[in-house]
């Protein structure tokens, strides 16, 4: 295969050719050319989604699985950190058609302290190391505990874990050679985390002028999940029961594209993730690149955040001679906006080439 485009992010114009499933910049005798103009970027990356869960709640079976990731390589996402499934997915890795997924185990939780049946429970928190180092092992080099949650009792968000327990655990987890992530709505979880050395923050909502300079300080990753964030009003509506809670909700959700907007300049690494599976359909990368732009992102650094830099980030390769052909080409510049990013003219995912399927009718 041959094509000849605009690659990102260097905007040189360049040929490239396919072989075998790899890219190559030397020419390949008797390749077909694809295209001799658009845009190609490198395979997109979903860096929180759950493969896995059903859409509206509950666990997905195996066919139900392999629908969501096709939607999602469909959607130009070749490369997917799962934040957390209740099943295990390693069939999905013995398939060529669908996209790489990076698994983060199970979610670690307390008891009433989470969805209900997705996570990992613990009676006590002293077992938490032990159990972060098994998911650790289990999982593609992640964890994924619960930072924060609604408590019941006191009616608002409060931490899962104390700060002692958390940095036993993160250690336990980093001598596994895996790194560490949270879910975060609030506050008063992430100084705590942040000690203990956690290497990402998901949705990170609640993030102050403190909290911004030590994960700026750290290196410690964030990734927002807006359109996500943007259910927080009617999750506030549905806690009638616990005011504080609701109001807290709606606050956060209020000032969460300022949020971003100042820890994007503070420095900290930002990249895309929808949060699909559950409340949010598979497929919405490009919801959240225009939502990164619109929280005071460039186009071009809010691509990147789930392209280039995303897969850097997860230590996969762009554009290289001699990696994985997974690249997405577009017609027009998917800079423009959303709905260039929501359809690309192929998909190419280890040297085999997806059409565009129409989101209306399915068809491709």
């Amino acid at each position: 295969m041959h094509l000849r485009g605009v690659v990102l992010p260097d905007d040189d114009v360049r040929d490239l050719w396919v072989r075998d499933g790899s890219i190559s910049f030397e020419p390949v005798p008797e390749a077909e050319t694809l295209c001799d103009t658009g845009w190609i970027v490198p395979g997109l990356v979903d860096a929180h989604c759950h493969v896995g869960i059903r859409y509206g709640g509950g666990h997905e079976d195996h066919d139900g699985a392999v629908e969501q990731a096709e939607v999602e390589r469909d959607a130009g996402a070749l490369l997917l950190r799962d934040a957390g499934s209740p099943i295990d997915t390693h069939f999905i890795d013995d398939r060529a058609d669908l996209p790489k997924i990076i698994r983060a185990g199970r979610h670690i939780a307390r008891p009433k302290r989470y969805i209900r049946e997705l996570g990992i429970e613990l009676d006590d928190e002293r077992d938490l190391p032990e159990i972060i180092a098994e998911q650790a092992r289990r999982g593609d080099g992640w964890v994924k505990i619960v930072g924060d949650w609604i408590d019941r009792s006191v009616g608002d968000l409060s931490p899962l874990w104390s700060d002692a327990i958390l940095k036993e655990a993160v250690d336990a987890a980093h001598r596994e050679g895996a790194r560490v992530t949270a879910h975060v709505f609030g506050e008063d979880a992430l100084f705590g985390l942040l000690d203990a050395g956690i290497d990402c923050i998901e949705h990170g909502t609640g993030l102050t002028d403190d909290t911004i300079a030590m994960m700026a300080a750290q290196g410690t990753a964030l990734v927002p999940t807006l359109i996500n964030i943007d259910t927080f009003p009617g999750i506030a509506d549905g806690a009638g029961k616990f005011p504080i809670y609701a109001a807290h909700m709606r606050d956060l959700h209020r000032r969460s594209r300022e949020t971003v907007a100042k820890a994007h300049e503070a420095g900290i690494p930002i990249y895309t993730g929808t949060d699909a599976g559950g409340s949010i359909r598979h497929g919405r990368i490009a919801d959240e690149i225009a939502a990164l732009a619109g929280a005071g992102m460039s186009r071009h650094d809010a691509l990147g955040a789930s392209s280039w830099d995303a897969r850097a980030w997860l230590g996969r390769p762009g554009i290289e001679a001699g990696a994985p052909a997974d690249f997405v080409v577009y017609q027009q510049d998917p800079r423009l906006g959303p709905d260039v990013l929501a359809a690309p003219a192929w998909v190419v995912l280890r040297g085999r080439v997806y059409d565009r399927r129409d989101p209306v009718t399915g068809h491709r």
